[in-house]
């Protein structure tokens, strides 16, 4: 007994001395590096999220970002693998391979570096330098950057991915949108799938494996990074049955009604300033008050679907959450959420099936025949919600994906976990961009970006970090003499301050350069051009020094080159015009009306 009661105080004594003192433990918990998750919603627009003034129910979203801060000015790219570029890159798009969606590249592109149409081997990925730095990577969702064995997630330093390759497709199967390419191509730990799992949903089955990645190493002590990369809410709108009757009827107010209520809310929250206006209604949409109660019942169940898109998409990310939770990581994890561009008001298939006898179109005929409104949402349906929602989307802004207007480049974003130093819950004006993830991400990991990679030198970091801006001592990681600028499809733009140039095809743009005051006139309502030449010229001069810089090729085709021929011509939108069909019936005063004399 006496034996082993010793042996039991030595062994008490031992543990005491290997175990580290309160003050130890704690200092080693502040020195954990905290996990990186990366919310991306694909087509996710600036003012869908509850939090950014929809009334789309978002609470595991708003969740985030009463925990965090959320930024108003902060910057993609106008479309889907550009942004992705930038993102995991910090490299400016006509560098990385992605100066056109490789979708669109023209004649004059095709073959000259910056326009693989690919993340090309002259840049690094952030998961690559994170997984050097002893990081788990992971990723889910969609990746858009390359099929080929040497371009997919695992060839680009993801460790574990279940991963669409290509840049949309149905949600329940792997059906494509062309003849020339029926079938859409997964990845799944580097390997190509054969088929999908039989109880597949994108939104449901990303987050499953994401969570099942985390768990695989849970417990080893190393952070880990997760590209969540959602295909939600990108058309074609596809969701479960109990999920596509949340919002009927809410939608059949219109447009209009719409978008001046989530002004009116983005306002009241502070992410817009007062007196703030819609940007105009685009010219080619009707007011949804002079549509028959039919016409925009069905216009309104698009939006119906869409809203339960993006509120099954807030389902799934509250299911990560509360995983991570249950696992004691979701203190020591960043959150940054943002959707990839403007939303999205272009009819995809339509434009992708062509016209009638083409082979494409019949392809679209057979696999995407589901068109009953009652069988919306089916395998088999393709959807999508359109350039009137898509405004509705964007509010308050103009125009939306794929154009240089804030309603294509422009998103919310929200960003929350112990980096974060800033008071919970609020907001910040601050010019942001996408490509400041990479450098503000390597700090969070204690590395750096490197000058060479195999012996090349690599391509500078366009981005700054946020690392000054969360810890709550500065406003904005720019300043006045900062400048971003943009350029896809051939329309092209400058942000500098306040002042923003644009240079657009025409319909939605002039074919010449406009400038707007952001600070003003966010809405970019008022064309300043004539009255500021001197402005235009000192910004277009930073234009010419971007494209210098960055070798960028203005495309000698676009896909907007026939789009005014195709188009009504472009007028303003002035309330109550015409008259005529506003004009109520007239009743006349009752105490003089009267029967016919016989």
């Amino acid at each position: 007994m006496k034996r082993a009661s010793m042996t039991v105080i030595a062994a008490t004594i031992a543990a005491l001395f290997a175990a580290p003192a309160p003050a130890q433990a704690q200092a080693q918990a502040q020195t954990k590096r905290p996990n990186i998750v990366i919310i991306l919603g694909d087509d996710l627009g600036y003012a869908d999220m509850g939090s950014f003034g929809s009334e789309i129910k978002t609470p595991n979203l708003d969740a985030l970002a009463n925990d965090g801060v959320r930024f108003t000015n902060f910057y993609t790219h106008a479309t889907s693998s550009p942004t992705r570029s930038m993102l995991l890159t910090g490299v400016d798009t006509h560098r990385n391979g992605m100066g056109n969606m490789d979708e669109f590249t023209a004649p004059n592109q095709r073959g000259v570096p910056g326009y693989e149409g690919y993340l090309n081997d002259q840049v690094v990925t952030l998961p690559q330098l994170l997984k050097a730095a002893g990081y788990h990577t992971y990723m889910a969702g969609k990746w858009h950057l390359g099929k080929a064995p040497n371009l997919i997630p695992a060839a680009r330093g993801f460790e574990r991915d279940f991963t669409l390759l290509d840049g949309a497709g149905s949600y329940w199967d792997m059906t494509n949108f062309t003849a020339a390419s029926p079938k859409s191509v997964f990845t799944e730990d580097g390997r190509y799938l054969k088929e999908l799992p039989k109880d597949y949903y994108a939104t449901k089955t990303y987050t499953d494996k994401l969570i099942s990645f985390i768990d695989a190493n849970h417990g080893d002590g190393k952070p880990f990074f997760a590209y969540v990369s959602h295909q939600a809410p990108h058309d074609p709108l596809h969701l479960p049955p109990e999920w596509r009757n949340r919002h009927v009827g809410e939608y059949d107010k219109g447009w209009d009604a719409v978008r001046q209520e989530r002004l009116k809310r983005q306002i009241e929250l502070g992410i817009m300033p007062a007196g703030t206006k819609l940007a105009e209604r685009m010219w080619f949409l009707p007011d949804p008050i002079v549509l028959a109660p039919a016409a925009r019942a069905i216009m309104g169940k698009k939006m119906e679907l869409y809203a339960g898109m993006v509120e099954n998409l807030d389902h799934h990310v509250g299911r990560l959450i509360n995983h991570l939770k249950e696992i004691g990581e979701y203190e020591n994890t960043i959150f940054l959420v943002f959707g990839d561009n403007g939303a999205e008001g272009t009819d995809l298939l339509k434009m992708i099936a062509g016209s009638p006898g083409s082979r494409d179109f019949l392809f679209a005929a057979i696999n995407w025949s589901q068109t009953d409104p009652n069988a919306w949402g089916e395998p088999g349906s393709y959807p999508s919600y359109g350039p009137m929602w898509a405004q509705v989307s964007m509010t308050p802004f103009s125009q939306y994906k794929g154009w240089m207007a804030e309603g294509g480049v422009r998103n919310g974003l929200i960003v929350s976990g112990p980096l974060v130093k800033r008071q919970k819950g609020s907001i910040n004006h601050g010019v942001m961009h996408v490509a400041d993830i990479v450098p503000t991400m390597l700090e969070v990991a204690g590395t750096t970006y490197p000058e060479s990679k195999d012996g090349k030198k690599l391509p500078p970091l366009i981005g700054k970090s946020w690392g000054p801006v969360l810890a709550g001592k500065a406003d904005s990681p720019r300043t006045d003499t900062d400048y971003l600028a943009w350029e896809v499809f051939g329309n092209h733009a400058v942000r500098q301050g306040e002042w923003k140039i644009r240079w657009q095809y025409k319909p939605f743009g002039t074919e010449s350069w406009e400038l707007f005051n952001l600070a003003n006139d966010p809405s970019e309502r008022k064309n300043l051009a004539a009255e500021r030449p001197d402005k235009v010229k000192a910004m277009v001069a930073l234009w010419d020094q971007y494209a210098r810089d960055n070798n960028v090729i203005l495309p000698s085709r676009s896909m907007f080159e026939t789009m005014e021929d195709t188009m009504p011509p472009r007028v303003p939108d002035d309330e109550g015009y015409p008259p005529l069909i506003y004009k109520k019936q007239f009743v006349p005063p009752a105490d003089m009306t009267a029967d016919p004399k016989p």
